[in-house]
């Protein structure tokens, strides 16, 4: 049982949604129980550029079938007698291309009536379709974003689930993609609009809804994730949002944040494997800084991926093998050995095995000083 103070407010009635996929999302309602909104990150591309690249479409077409015809102008009759010359074959490719075609110039043999059917007035079609795109694409773009949403669920396996996309959420989902961790495989949990563009600006598919929700988090594909990040603002959503992830997969690993230390045992037993007391851990750093600067501005160096001093994990190579975890070439702080995490001064470490794990600390590029 949750205590009655960690209850939550269901929301009743309708659901928040959000607008088009691809899109930045709006505030808007649909209707209660209305399955949660899926957006993929989707390039930015300028009005312009859009113009520009139908305008040359356009113009490649009209260019293609104007060869065609001057190629084949023995085939074509003029009214006005004569033989046709390059502007009468840009005269007809124009007026047959825009449909106009006012039967001056007309094909007279038959392989000229053979290339107008087969291949002109495919050409004709596609120049129409290039003119008019603009609402082709709006009335295509729902089928299109179908297609991608079911291509992305069919790959959506072992990936990385953030329920909550706020300055917690976010910078996890920074400091995975900084290692590495490719944006295909992360997806966002947020009930914010505003926090699911933010993830789509990353590159990161988002589900717009309340994270404590079995469907929201199944749409998220929690069942087939190897990892969940729970981040909400508020420490009884956690709870909720634990016990819901645990719920739907039983082995993934979660990894949980909470403001207060005293609600940290309930998410535990709510299902997370490791809870982080975001409030406790800002005032040891803030402690840390104020008795030694230096401390804490190493300490940052270590917590910031990407420059200076990184934290990894990473297998035991052949140099380690055999070795003490003090002797190794790079600062070992534990050993991950089966299911224990022994750390470096522990008796029980010994020498380094071929499975053993190290998290060890690696230097990359310094940070400016200052």
């Amino acid at each position: 049982m949750i205590p009655p103070y960690l209850s939550r407010q269901q929301n009743v009635g309708m659901d928040k949604a959000a607008p088009q996929l691809g899109s930045e999302p709006r505030s808007g309602w649909v209707l209660p129980g209305a399955l949660p909104r899926v957006f993929l990150p989707t390039p930015l591309t300028r009005p312009l550029d859009s113009v520009l690249r139908r305008v040359a479409l356009a113009s490649t077409i009209l260019a293609v079938s104007v060869v065609l015809v001057y190629l084949d102008r023995g085939g074509y009759k003029d009214s006005a007698g004569g033989p046709l010359t390059f502007v009468d074959a840009l005269y007809y490719t124009t007026v047959t291309l825009s449909t106009t075609g006012y039967g001056d110039i007309v094909p007279a043999t038959e392989s000229a009536r053979l290339i107008n059917a087969l291949v002109v007035t495919p050409l004709r079609v596609l120049f129409l379709i290039t003119l008019i795109g603009t609402t082709l694409e709006v009335l295509a773009e729902r089928t299109r974003q179908e297609w991608r949403q079911s291509r992305w669920r069919r790959q959506l396996t072992d990936h990385v689930v953030i329920v909550g996309f706020g300055t917690k959420g976010r910078t996890a989902a920074t400091t995975l993609l900084g290692h590495g961790v490719p944006a295909a495989r992360i997806v966002v949990v947020d009930e914010r609009p505003k926090g699911i563009a933010e993830a789509n600006a990353l590159g990161l598919a988002g589900v717009c809804g309340d994270g404590a929700r079995t469907d929201v988090l199944a749409q998220a594909g929690v069942g087939h994730a190897t990892t969940v990040v729970v981040s909400p603002p508020r420490d009884d959503t956690a709870v909720l949002v634990t016990l819901t992830v645990r719920q739907l997969n039983r082995t993934a690993t979660i990894v949980a944040t909470v403001r207060e230390e005293e609600n940290a045992p309930l998410v535990r037993q709510s299902g997370a494997d490791t809870v982080i007391t975001s409030s406790d851990a800002a005032g040891q750093l803030l402690a840390v800084s104020t008795l030694s600067p230096r401390v804490g501005q190493v300490v940052m160096d270590l917590l910031s991926h990407g420059g200076g001093l990184d934290i990894v994990e990473r297998p035991a190579d052949e140099a380690d093998v055999g070795r003490g975890p003090r002797t190794c070439r790079e600062p070992v702080l534990a050993v991950v050995r089966g299911s224990r995490l022994l750390r470096f001064d522990d008796p029980e470490a010994g020498s380094i095995d071929r499975t053993d794990r190290l998290i060890v600390v690696r230097a990359g590029a310094r940070p400016p000083s200052g």
